[in-house]
């Protein structure tokens, strides 16, 4: 018998997004207008506890303009992760500042507070931690080191709708923070960005740098960018958070199926106080990882990814920013880390097929 593919991960765009599509299509008014608005109350309402919120064309963009009002810019430093994808570090890049990359902690892949302790200089602007794969970075640390060392703390949140640590959701720590809305996270709005900011006075300079520096039209008074959203991804947008709650519950409850059954490789951990939202369930390997994912694809049609397989600060791209840095904790996680299916989609059977893929592997293996 064929096995059917059970992909690592399944956007879920359904008759109620057509719809909202086709209403905006109707309207005439298919830039940025109404649905976008409407769309930036309900996020910050949902996400961020009424936090200002500017919706862009991409995370990237979020990342990059968040920076820029921020102040970030040449001479500065910013400290981030080498481990997460590249869109992080080429932020920073972008508005002329130098990315610190540091070593991760194994446990949550996030910063380890003390190598960002270590990393500081008097040039360090802010430090970035990523949420990565939906669980919460070291942000109680992280917090109050940047208050003690007088730097911003920023946050790239793309992976984490709706996590949180101690009760307060990522994306309200930082003096602003990026949600991602690419269709393979855990909403979408085709494609978009959201940044969540702690003032009206940041808003308002991410509103101007989206939209070529106007506030009102032909009055530019900076220097931006077209990152505009439009109203047919806000109207996406819009429909998808009326039903990403009742998606974490799944991959939650998911990720508890698939922490109770594997066997043979290691699991997510998720540490005190944190709400994890599995935008990935990471596990892993700690013997012939690319072996295994190969398995897993070839000998029982389960699919898997391998978020990041190559560390930032080797990248061709980035690695003139670290020339001769080490940093074995991103080392051996490049080396072990694989994504196994977590979405919505899946149903009661595929999970069972995952774990006796999966048992079946590592078993073979040992």
């Amino acid at each position: 018998m064929t096995l059917d593919f059970i992909p690592p991960a399944k956007p879920i765009i359904g008759d109620d997004e057509r719809e909202a599509v086709d209403r905006v299509l109707r309207s005439g008014m298919v830039a940025q207008g109404p649905e976008v608005a409407a769309f930036e109350r309900e996020f910050s309402d949902h996400f961020v506890q009424g936090r200002p919120t500017v919706a862009v064309n991409s995370g990237t963009s979020g990342l990059h303009l968040g920076l820029l009002a921020a102040g970030v810019g040449r001479g500065d430093e910013v400290i981030v992760p080498s481990f997460t994808f590249a869109a992080t570090g080429n932020s920073v890049v972008l508005t002329g500042a130098t990315p610190v990359f540091v070593d991760i902690e194994p446990e949550t892949f996030s910063l380890d507070p003390a190598a960002v302790e270590a990393a500081i200089t008097p040039r360090t602007r802010g430090i970035l931690p990523v949420h990565l794969y939906g669980h919460p970075a070291r942000l109680r640390e992280l917090s109050a080191l940047a208050e003690a060392r007088g730097v911003a703390l920023y946050e790239d949140a793309a992976q984490a709708h709706g996590a949180s640590l101690d009760g307060r959701p990522v994306g309200a720590w930082g003096a602003f923070a990026m949600f991602s809305l690419y269709p393979t996270k855990n909403m979408t709005s085709g494609e978009g960005g959201m940044v969540t900011l702690a003032d009206d006075t940041l808003a308002r300079a991410v509103r101007l740098l989206r939209n070529q520096g106007m506030e009102k039209q032909y009055e530019n008074e900076v220097v931006g960018f077209n990152a505009r959203m439009t109203d047919i991804h806000a109207a996406i947008g819009r429909v998808q958070l009326t039903k990403v709650d009742a998606w974490t519950r799944s991959r939650q409850e998911n990720a508890a199926f698939l922490d109770a059954n594997l066997r043979g490789v290691v699991v997510p951990p998720v540490a005190a106080g944190a709400v994890h939202v599995y935008h990935q369930y990471t596990i892993r390997v700690s013997e012939d990882r690319d072996g295994f994912v190969k398995a897993l694809k070839d000998e029982h049609q389960v699919g898997s990814g391998v978020y990041y397989p190559i560390p930032n600060h080797r990248l061709p791209s980035l690695a003139p920013y670290a020339p001769g840095l080490d940093l074995p904790v991103t080392e051996v996680a490049a080396r072990e880390v694989v994504s196994l299916p977590v979405h919505p989609s899946l149903a009661q059977a595929d999970l069972e097929r995952i774990v006796r893929a999966v048992n079946a592997v590592a078993g073979a293996g040992a």
